[in-house]
């Protein structure tokens, strides 16, 4: 089943290559959507695709990058809505 889930990932994950990690774990699972940093330090991120490989994401995402040192993860779950055609870095 197709889904949609937003997340926050907070702790030191930014300057420790989060994004381009997710990226490239994302489009390995054949995820669609996109990461960026935000101005108070945290991760957000938004993951289209299969919702067991969003599952896997996620858990990924509560570790992260091998520098990152995760303390937050929080997941808002929505309807897919296929407007991606691929895994992104937004700046």
């Amino acid at each position: 089943m197709k889904k949609r889930a937003y997340v926050l990932i907070e702790g030191y994950v930014q300057g420790v290559f989060f994004r381009s990690y997710t990226r490239e774990k994302a489009s390995e699972l054949g995820l669609t959507g996109w990461v960026r940093n935000l101005p108070d330090g945290r991760v957000e991120a938004l993951f289209e695709g299969d919702e067991d490989e969003i599952k896997w994401m996620i858990a990924w995402c509560h570790k992260g990058p091998p520098s990152a040192h995760v303390t937050n993860v929080q997941v808002t779950w929505d309807e897919y809505q296929g407007e991606f055609n691929s895994f992104d870095i937004k700046y």
